[in-house]
């Protein structure tokens, strides 16, 4: 091989490794996935609504080391807002989040407008019933969240045909339901569930994280502790009272009230009294700290 052809495949080989490709339309990204595919290439894929942070990052990295192919969406999904105000006032950091995602080493970004995800002349509902499992914690407080979600993460996987999803196990609900759904439609691409990432005192990164002021930053710290708790007392006392205990304890966080607290089925989301009727138990809450919401949850076995 002469010295310009080793150059100029050198060149394309760098290219690939440090360039990112970034897409708008869905025609342009599934011809250029189809070309990776033909090559075996497998590819993961990670569904964010952008304003990202190092939680988002983690599930990035976990698809770029499992994956020849690492895909990142970005896009404010508009039928996951019952309030148009909410919807606006989402924060929009495209510039910032394109240079995460490419230090994180992500190869696509897919950042469509609603008419290239939702086309007037395409049914892009989920056609999934999830029951019970969408009706209690966050499908209590969010009417109508749980159908847009599971409505742009169908439609998004049907766009990049991803091998893998990663999603974020601080968002548990969210998850289970993906799972259902992908169970319920026999598809191929499996979610991948990446444990929370947290800050130094233990709460949950979010983007909802900013909107504290440092009193609030301060309480929040102290709901990691309160699931920790959680986990220890469950083991030795019924469910139920150590579920109360933990309810008493955030209502004692300055600032603190808690939307709910469930201990559940890790699988089926159901409400359990007793540890022996699940094989995997899960608590979740959701905390409000001023204005803000906080979602975390604690793995109890």
């Amino acid at each position: 091989m002469n010295r310009n052809l080793v150059l100029e495949f050198w060149n394309l080989q760098v290219r690939y490794l440090v360039d990112m490709y970034i897409f708008k339309n869905v025609a342009e990204i599934q011809q250029y996935l189809n070309e990776c595919r033909s090559k075996n290439a497998a590819i993961g894929f990670t569904p964010t609504m952008g304003a990202l942070h190092e939680g988002h990052l983690s599930l990035v990295r976990r698809a770029v080391t499992d994956n020849e192919i690492s895909v990142c969406s970005i896009f404010v999904n508009p039928t996951q807002f019952d309030d148009k105000a909410d919807l606006d006032r989402y924060p929009r950091t495209m510039e910032r989040d394109l240079e995460m995602l490419k230090s994180a080493g992500n190869h696509v970004v897919f950042a469509p407008t609603a008419d290239e995800v939702y086309p007037k002349n395409l049914d892009t509902s989920h056609g999934v019933d999830f029951g019970a499992m969408a009706d209690h914690m966050e499908g209590a407080h969010r009417p109508g969240h749980f159908d847009g979600m599971a409505q742009v993460v169908k439609r998004l996987v049907d766009i990049v045909e991803s091998d893998y999803i990663y999603m974020g196990q601080k968002d548990y609900q969210q998850q289970a339901l993906v799972k259902y759904m992908f169970k319920q439609l026999n598809y191929k691409t499996q979610v991948v569930t990446c444990p929370i990432v947290r800050e130094a005192d233990g709460l949950a990164m979010s983007s909802r994280n900013r909107h504290l002021n440092t009193d609030e930053r301060e309480s929040a710290g102290h709901i990691n502790k309160v699931l920790r708790r959680l986990k220890e007392v469950a083991e030795i006392l019924p469910l139920s009272i150590a579920r109360n205990q933990a309810l008493e304890q955030i209502r004692h966080i300055s600032g603190a009230d808690s939307d709910y607290l469930e201990i559940v089925d890790a699988v089926t989301l159901e409400r359990l009294d007793n540890f022996e009727d699940a094989k995997s138990v899960v608590a979740c809450t959701t905390v409000r700290i001023g204005k803000v919401r906080l979602l975390d949850n604690m793995i109890l076995r």
